[in-house]
């Protein structure tokens, strides 16, 4: 569009008052919140902080945390290797290498003879757990996640199978059964899909 079509409308910026020009409005604002909270603080007990380590963080359920591997019911890995996830991935954080199924494994054709996610490089979007077609990745409620090097934030194919070894009884799979554990029970989430 050119710069003199008639159709477009000059819009002129607002006039700003003299408080207005020098923010007090808006320094009140802040000043104000800051004294309710050192009030609140001081003569109510009303603590904004939490002692963490001491305290733990409850993270919201629809949280995403740390990725983990789903097992099926025989403890293998739900992956087919259809590499869905991998595609579907915008910070393409996730490497698979696909194999030919042993015969032993009639329910599917390809499974991952290596699986990586970078959690470095992650941006936590839950593409991947979206686009999986066999609900094989996860997204846990873990987020205390720490290394000392780069190469203990890439996860490999193990490393997933610990996390879901680790949150299984916590956070049972969303949709399917997870192999029994070793106190042999395990409670089911609610399914968002009815």
């Amino acid at each position: 569009m050119r710069a003199d079509h008639p159709k477009l409308k000059k819009l002129e910026p607002p006039k700003l008052t003299l408080a207005d020009r020098f923010f007090l409005p808006q320094v009140a604002a802040g000043l104000l919140v800051t004294g309710r909270h050192i009030f609140g603080v001081a003569f109510q007990d009303k603590a904004i902080t939490v002692q963490y380590p001491e305290v733990q963080h409850v993270p919201s359920p629809v949280y995403r945390g740390v990725h983990r591997l789903n097992k099926d019911e025989e403890g293998r890995p739900k992956c087919v290797a259809c590499m869905l996830c991998a595609t579907a991935c915008p910070a393409h954080c996730i490497d698979i290498v696909g194999a030919t199924a042993p015969e032993t494994w009639p329910d599917r054709e390809k499974y991952p003879e290596s699986f990586v996610i970078d959690e470095l490089r992650c941006i936590y979007c839950g593409m991947c757990e979206e686009a999986c077609p066999v609900e094989a990745i996860e997204l846990t409620g873990l987020y205390d996640l720490t290394g000392l090097s780069r190469d203990e934030m890439i996860f490999d194919k193990t490393k997933l199978l610990s996390v879901f070894d680790a949150t299984r009884d916590a956070e049972p799979m969303k949709y399917t059964t997870p192999p029994p554990g070793p106190s042999g029970q395990t409670q089911l989430l609610d399914s968002p899909i009815a």
